[in-house]
């Protein structure tokens, strides 16, 4: 399977179950895969231009709330609100935005997904039925439901589980025990500052730059 197919029926349930949420009791297959290809590229979008934004930020490809909340304003998520350079001119923060963006995400239209979500304890939002009150989403129930064996290791390294630790490799029969010792002993017998390089021009352009305007 493709990371495309992948990570479209990964999109799949979460998409069904925000239509369930609001109302809707079934659904044609057209009509989800187009949900479900819009809801794709909203996400792709805006992680291209949160990564940007941290690339222009702090230069490097971490994420911050920063980075973020100015992906969410390109993409027009906070309305109204005032531009940057607007925001310059006035000399305050428009954080009108912002601030419906959070009480809609709060509002009673939104509280069924949110307690699908784990974000509602269950016993608090619908006393009358029996199920436990931790905040437990649907994707770790499905997973726990698939899981009989309890062990939490079957998707460890996937895009369903935690990341995998880092193990040493080791090396049979060489002079070093792992690819570490091997790097070390490399950096030890070929110093930085033996090193030599000469940085040659990367193109006709750069190496006119340096030459008098008499000689071009």
């Amino acid at each position: 399977m493709s990371s495309n197919a992948l990570h479209t029926s990964l999109l799949r349930p979460p998409i069904l179950h925000i239509l369930r949420a609001a109302g809707f009791h079934a659904t044609k297959p057209e009509v989800l895969d187009t949900v479900v290809d819009l809801a794709a590229r909203y996400l792709s979008m805006l992680a291209i231009k949160a990564a940007a934004h941290a690339q222009d930020n702090h230069n490097d490809s971490i994420l911050n709330i920063t980075d973020v909340r100015m992906a969410l304003e390109d993409v027009g998520a906070f309305q109204p609100q005032l531009s940057a350079m607007e925001e310059r001119i006035t000399g305050q923060e428009d954080v009108r935005g912002v601030e419906s963006f959070i009480r809609w995400m709060k509002g009673e239209e939104h509280h069924e997904i949110r307690r699908i979500a784990g974000m509602v304890d269950t016993e608090a939002s619908m006393p009358g039925l029996d199920m436990p009150a931790d905040k437990e989403d649907f994707l770790t129930a499905l997973k726990k439901k698939h899981n009989k064996t309890g062990e939490s290791s079957r998707f460890q390294g996937t895009v369903l589980g935690s990341f995998a630790e880092d193990k040493p490799l080791r090396i049979e029969g060489g002079p070093s025990d792992s690819l570490q010792d091997w790097a070390a002993k490399l950096r030890k017998q070929y110093p930085e500052k033996n090193r030599s390089v000469s940085r040659q021009p990367s193109s006709a352009l750069t190496s006119t730059i340096s030459s008098p305007l008499s000689d071009i």
